[in-house]
């Protein structure tokens, strides 16, 4: 089975750290939070990957090679100009039966097998995993008519809302509503199947989710991870091995045309 980790941003709000480092080579513990995802994925039964490059992608190239020490076979998808989240898949070939899409910087104890069954039973086009999110807002909210006649007045209120945890499952038919190397994100994908009347499912997950976009989320990730670990990886991980280069002969990656053909139709 194959998955698509989308990997190509310059994560911009994780700033400075990632003016020279790629936001999925952020440390989590003792190991990227894209190490992580791998070994996830490989426990899941993935036994090929596509990573989608663009900011600082040689470091990523660089660090997980061809994917074997995971047991995976890693390909890179090189974008020359942003895509958005959506647009990178459509430089995919071979893209012939169900995959997965994740973002490069989600940590989390969501068993994939389980959103793969629940994927399948429910028969849609896309499954995205959501998970239930309070959001306060630390101000006295005014509520006014057309006037300006105050009607109501909220002291901090808090609303209620399920939100993507960035981790879809795809059936190929999802790739005709993506213009070839055209800037689209997913958002507008997802808008786009519903438009055309295909079925989109929500899985629901109330289990450990972290969206690693923000500083203090991922400093709050660092410290939950070690109490997670175990959950995380599996109970019977295996601990990083060794990085050292000459265990991995180097990977030349041409960026103008690893994995970057156009998809045939």
């Amino acid at each position: 089975m194959k998955a698509v980790i989308l990997a190509g941003g310059k994560g911009t709000r994780l700033a400075p750290y990632t003016k020279i480092l790629p936001k999925p080579l952020m440390p989590i513990g003792d190991m990227p939070i894209l190490e992580i995802l791998l070994r996830q994925l490989a426990r899941s039964g993935v036994d090929e990957v596509i990573l989608t490059v663009g900011h600082l992608a040689q470091l990523l190239c660089t660090f997980f090679q061809d994917g074997r020490r995971y047991g995976l076979k890693i390909h890179y998808s090189f974008e020359e100009k942003p895509l958005g989240t959506a647009g990178p898949l459509s430089l995919l070939p071979d893209m012939d039966e169900t995959f997965i899409v994740t973002n490069g910087d989600v940590l989390t104890t969501l068993s994939l097998s389980e959103l793969l069954a629940y994927h399948h039973a429910h028969g849609g086009i896309a499954t995205i995993a959501s998970h239930h999110r309070n959001v306060r807002i630390d101000l006295g909210v005014i509520q006014a008519n057309q006037e300006d006649e105050i009607v109501g007045y909220l002291e901090k209120p808090c609303t209620d809302y399920r939100v993507s945890m960035g981790i879809y499952i795809f059936e190929p038919a999802i790739l005709d509503y993506i213009a070839y190397n055209q800037y689209l994100d997913l958002p507008d994908l997802v808008l786009k199947l519903i438009d055309a009347n295909e079925r989109v499912m929500s899985y629901p997950f109330d289990g450990y989710w972290m969206d690693l976009g923000r500083m203090e989320d991922y400093e709050q990730a660092v410290t939950e991870f070690e109490q997670l670990k175990g959950q995380i990886l599996g109970e019977k991980f295996e601990p990083p091995g060794s990085y050292l280069l000459e265990e991995y002969p180097p990977v030349n990656i041409d960026p103008a045309g690893v994995r970057a053909a156009k998809r045939e139709r």
